[in-house]
């Protein structure tokens, strides 16, 4: 008796539908690829693909959806407020910003290793720097950012005048007759900067595009390098708030003394922080300023 075939002819069917599956598989990741960048265009296409009475609802709701729901165009509020501000109302703001931190300095107990000063135009504030770093760091320490706190607080409160914060950091000679080794040297100056700039930053003081930072690395001194109190004085964190400029003046001390440079192959002039930060600030505070040596180290 003839056996009969129990195989089937249509064994091969699964590739059919294993073939459909794949097929709509690759077609759905191509899809997610080109929303991987998405913008309203494509928002409206993929709803309307999947559901198109929405596409009206979706248009309705990002037409109506500001850039920025907490506030509006940064330019335009920026343009009110300088519009009316006068320069007298500037250097006030000044003033309170350098009897502010001033006064924190003089209460904190902080006096020895923070300057304050101010000029025409400016506050100017000297750091140690073993108040944000440990030696050849740059982690901001939490006692660093306590000060910093204070610091942007009183910033925060004359925002509106100030034009710039300048973040510069600086290093010292390690030996008075050989100069640090570049990398070492310039990173660590730059990179102490930049985590102050970040740290002020990210607390929204002004916007972004006003704080800058430079690391001048050990050829900014203030003191002799052949010392261990020099060393320790060059080694600092300055930040150098200037105000808004409304009668469109040719500049201030402040910017001869952020340009400062020696001649070619010799070492920078020295100065601890400009003549009219020097001359403005109380001799008798222990915040306050004094004449740097003539000749660094």
């Amino acid at each position: 008796m003839k056996r009969s075939n129990k195989g089937g002819s249509g064994g091969a069917n699964w590739m059919d539908t294993y073939g459909d599956m794949v097929t709509l598989m690759l077609c759905f990741f191509v899809m997610l690829y080109s929303m991987s960048t998405m913008d309203q265009q494509k928002w409206e296409q993929l709803v309307e693909a999947l559901n198109p009475s929405s596409v009206e609802d979706i248009q309705n709701m990002v037409q109506n959806v500001p850039a920025n729901p907490s506030q509006g165009d940064p330019s335009d509020t920026v343009s009110a407020v300088i519009g009316q501000l006068t320069q007298e109302d500037v250097e006030h703001d000044l003033e309170e910003l350098y009897q502010a931190i001033l006064q924190y300095v003089q209460q904190s107990g902080i006096g020895s290793k923070v300057t304050v000063g101010k000029g025409s135009g400016y506050v100017f504030i000297s750091f140690d720097d073993t108040v944000f770093f440990n030696g050849d760091s740059y982690q901001l320490l939490d006692a660093g950012k306590e000060i910093l706190d204070q610091v942007g607080e009183s910033i925060r409160e004359v925002s509106a005048s100030v034009d710039e914060i300048r973040v510069l950091g600086h290093t010292a000679q390690a030996n008075p007759n050989s100069p640090n080794d570049p990398t070492f040297d310039r990173f660590l100056a730059s990179n102490r900067a930049t985590v102050v700039t970040v740290y002020l930053q990210e607390k929204g003081i002004v916007a972004p595009s006003r704080i800058v930072s430079v690391g001048y690395g050990q050829w900014r001194p203030v003191a002799q390098n052949d010392t261990t109190e020099g060393r320790a004085v060059n080694r600092r964190v300055e930040l150098i708030v200037t105000g808004l400029d409304l009668e469109d003046g040719d500049g201030d001390d402040i910017t001869k003394y952020y340009t400062m440079r020696g001649d070619a192959g010799a070492p920078a002039e020295s100065g601890a922080i400009p003549p009219e930060a020097a001359s403005a600030a109380p001799a008798e505070s222990s915040a306050s300023v004094s004449s740097a040596p003539a000749s660094s180290g």
